[in-house]
């Protein structure tokens, strides 16, 4: 492979990864917990927080409940990335190959 078709691929990839990122952005993902609602888009950048009066009333289990929303959201951020990321982890070699595991 030469070096001209070399910079094309890099380029590509460049381009396809690019394209991915604005994608994740503007994939917005909800997460619910104890009267909290977080929102989050696929690059994990929280969008919006949504507290209900009941869960106000108490601060330790406002607080858990902030952290368990925002690790659920995380969680399906990650997973939604991966997924969208797959296509140009292929074009770079670099896709899933299945490994052996030895008991």
């Amino acid at each position: 492979m030469g070096i001209f078709q070399q910079a094309k691929d890099m380029y590509k990839l460049q381009k396809e990864a690019k394209s991915v990122k604005k994608e994740l952005t503007n994939i917005h993902i909800e997460a619910d917990e104890g009267g909290v609602t977080v929102t989050i888009n696929a690059e994990l950048e929280c969008v919006d927080v949504k507290i209900n009066d009941e869960a106000m009333a108490n601060r330790t289990s406002l607080e858990k409940s902030l952290v368990k929303a925002i690790n659920k959201a995380a969680k399906k951020g990650q997973q939604i990335a991966a997924e969208k990321m797959k296509n140009v982890m292929n074009m770079m070699g670099m896709g899933s190959q299945e490994k052996t595991a030895s008991a």
